[in-house]
């Protein structure tokens, strides 16, 4: 593969900035090139055509492919996505908090309180998530390619519904919004602007998107458009599906009130769009890309505002009644 070695030296490249995981292209080349071998060394002494026809497609159950490879792959996958989470996670908490907290934070990674480190260590996050989304696609394009058949794409519908598709990652999102309120900022608008380009808010015919397009081959639109109220997502989360609803319609959704919150959720309840289940429990309010919509949309923001927080004080008053009221025994 070309990008083999292109991936290789990017991860040459950043192991001294961030030490990250990366894929072991190497190890899974050697996986596919021993599958391939062993396939051909039974059908080696087979009629002509029957061959033909027998190599058109790995075997149902090729112990080298089910027992080795997608194993691999998948706990590679697991273990990149984790990681990024984690830093993502890390270096907007750092960024958002204030006060007393947000100087023990700053003390505690033994860093200055300075946010060009910030801004670096973000664009280096998002590189990371399109880097490996691209590998993860070259690896399972080049299976399906060797085994002339399409198990590459139905493992990567697989591992979407387990969640470990690093384009899923809510926190994509957020650096992307970050990036962008940085470079919105007077103050440092000059120094994040050289920085980090490729990010930007689109509005067309008043529906935003998230955009980000750091190479060639791959771009990155997010819809910000809520599919249950079909407006502008307000106080934005982000299921670990991937896909971003305004908060008081998650809850809605999960048949959850906004008191109990979606941690509550039954695991069996479903996202509105993929129908997937399980994707409640680890949702992630999108605060990044709630300041940046806020910005953005100060009217909408304001008008949809006033009408949550009635409706919020309306939740509210009736869950603690029926709460009075199950506590007395009425």
């Amino acid at each position: 593969m070309k990008f083999c070695k292109k991936y290789e030296e990017y991860l040459r490249g950043q192991e001294k900035k961030l030490k990250l995981p990366g894929f072991q292209f190497k190890r899974l080349k050697k996986i596919l090139k021993n599958c391939s071998r062993d396939f051909q060394s039974r059908h080696r002494h087979g009629d002509d055509v029957c061959s033909a026809i027998a190599v058109q497609r790995c075997p149902d159950h090729c112990s080298v492919c089910d027992g080795t490879f997608f194993p691999f792959l998948l706990k590679e996958m697991s273990a990149i996505v984790g990681c990024f989470n984690q830093r993502a996670q890390k270096l907007l908490q750092l960024h958002l908090a204030s006060g007393f907290r947000k100087r023990l934070l700053w003390f505690k990674g033994k860093r200055d309180s300075d946010h060009t480190f910030l801004v670096q260590e973000g664009k280096e996050l998002v590189n990371y998530a399109l880097m490996n989304a691209i590998a993860v696609r070259k690896i399972l394009k080049k299976y399906d390619k060797i085994h002339y058949s399409k198990q590459g794409q139905t493992f990567k519908s697989q591992a979407h519904s387990k969640h470990i598709e690093i384009l899923q990652s809510p926190w994509l999102s957020e650096l992307i919004a970050f990036h962008i309120n940085l470079k919105e900022t007077p103050h440092r608008s000059k120094r994040i602007s050289s920085v980090f380009e490729e990010c930007s808010l689109a509005i067309t015919d008043g529906k935003p998107s998230l955009t980000c397009e750091l190479f060639d081959s791959i771009k990155l639109d997010i819809d910000l458009e809520c599919s249950i109220c079909l407006d502008i997502v307000f106080d934005p989360v982000s299921l670990t599906c991937g896909h971003i609803f305004c908060y008081m319609c998650a809850c809605s959704a999960a048949s959850v009130t906004i008191v109990d919150g979606l941690k509550s959720a039954n695991p069996r309840a479903k996202c509105p769009l993929c129908r997937q289940t399980k994707v409640y429990e680890g949702a992630v309010h999108l605060e990044e890309l709630s300041i940046l919509l806020r910005r953005r949309c100060p009217e909408y923001w304001g008008k949809r505002l006033r009408t949550e927080r009635a409706e919020r004080v309306q939740q509210a008053k009736e869950h603690w009644e029926s709460m009075s009221r199950a506590f007395m025994g009425v």
